[in-house]
């Protein structure tokens, strides 16, 4: 199926908003949008502090907790799979209304879980329904300008990136507080809350296409196929974002062994420090709306390398250990926001699907560098796991210097 065989709709039918060029969304709607990825996003990370709890409420063992995990990563790229494409096809504000309604009940069966195999059930939705904010970054992005895209897409990003970071925080504070089960129902009730409030302020965005649902993603495969700038910024990102996932989920095996004794919050606490790299999202998004995203591309991969070289020498140091969070977070922020900003060029009414395809490709690099990261730990210690995670922005720069100046994506 070609483009031309895509039933497609014009972007400006029933929406007066497109043909008035220089027009954008409100800041309170940008906002909105970031807390909205925030929040939805937060979901698939809440549980990773609340494995021990759960250990004990269900009398079950270390392997089987950490499904737990598993199951929502799975069910995350599963959504991304068969659900963001959905962007171009469905009217977006209703689509979401409806994906996070399940979520709420999905949440409320988890807190509410009378054995562990109901609790991962009900982790299997939450991961496949929380893909929402993967729905609202391409929403976003229809409605920026082309001046200011990329401006726009970081800001909201940068609550996508806050809300991945705080949530082990916030899990980890609300279940010493009042248990595991409380951080569910705080979810719940949150995305209730949402849903109402994305239902009253998103503006109605006609679908681009009318295309069956079977063929729908298999066009989105084949966008991989045609768009070589779409399969080298997936690339890109698989790598940025495996070294992203090897260093969160093995710092926490650091600082709760010898040296450090960090409890579960003390490690939620410092991912804290991480958050502050989301302050890079719009600057990030300026640098790809004027065309400076091919040198903040390589910029982001040296970087993301020379965090790694901090964090190893810092391997019995907390403050070099938060330097290198904060570096590290800044350069996967900047590849992200390059790469959003680049693929959302090559085909306007197909941009949840080209996003499906982008999301879906990285998250398998970081499931892949968070295994692998955790295998190089127990092999080799902090030093080895500094090296793989080094070797990854290493190899993403090797790939960004056969680029070719005339023919790069101008993102």
């Amino acid at each position: 199926m070609t483009h031309s065989q895509d039933t497609r709709i014009s972007p400006t039918a029933h929406d007066p908003a497109a043909t008035a060029p220089g027009t954008g969304p409100s800041r309170g709607l940008v906002g909105l949008l970031a807390v909205a990825c925030g929040l939805t996003v937060a979901n698939l990370y809440y549980a990773q502090p609340l494995l021990s709890s759960l250990r004990g409420s269900f009398g079950i063992d270390t392997v089987t907790a950490g499904a737990l995990i598993t199951v929502t990563q799975l069910g995350y790229a599963a959504g991304m799979v068969l659900l963001v494409p959905l962007g171009d096809r469905t009217e977006k504000r209703r689509l979401v209304a409806v994906l996070l309604a399940v979520t709420t009940a999905a949440l409320a069966l988890s807190a509410a879980a009378p054995a562990f195999p109901v609790l991962l059930g009900a982790a299997l939705v939450v991961g496949v329904t929380s893909v929402v904010a993967q729905i609202l970054v391409p929403l976003a992005a229809d409605l920026a300008p082309e001046h200011a895209r990329g401006r726009i897409v970081g800001r909201v990003m940068s609550g996508l990136l806050v809300g991945i970071l705080l949530s082990r925080t916030v899990g980890s504070l609300v279940a010493e507080a009042a248990g595991w089960r409380v951080v569910y129902l705080a979810s719940a009730v949150l995305m209730a809350v949402l849903a109402v409030v994305l239902r009253l302020a998103l503006p109605e965005r006609a679908p681009t296409t009318r295309v069956p649902y079977g063929r729908l993603l298999a066009s989105t495969a084949r966008l991989l196929r045609e768009h070589a700038p779409l399969r080298r910024r997936a690339l890109y990102q698989s790598a940025m974002f495996g070294a992203f996932s090897a260093f969160w989920t093995t710092v926490s095996y650091l600082l709760t062994g010898p040296g450090y004794h960090y409890s579960q919050l003390g490690v939620g606490l410092f991912a804290l420090v991480g958050a502050a790299g989301a302050a890079v999202a719009p600057p990030a998004g300026r640098w790809a709306d004027h065309g400076r995203g091919r040198a903040a591309t390589g910029a982001a991969f040296a970087v993301g390398a020379a965090a790694f070289a901090v964090a190893g020498a810092g391997r019995h140091s907390v403050l070099l250990l938060g330097a290198a969070a904060v570096l590290l977070d800044m350069a996967v922020q900047t590849s992200l926001i390059v790469g959003q900003h680049t693929i959302y060029r090559l085909d306007p009414a197909a941009r949840s699907r080209l996003n499906s395809a982008f999301i879906a490709t990285f998250f398998l690099g970081g499931a892949l560098g968070s295994q692998l990261g955790s295998l190089a730990y127990h092999a080799g210690g902090w030093t080895a796991l500094a090296f793989f995670g080094a070797a990854l922005p290493v190899l993403g720069l090797l790939g960004w210097l056969t680029e070719r100046r005339g023919t790069a994506p101008a993102g």
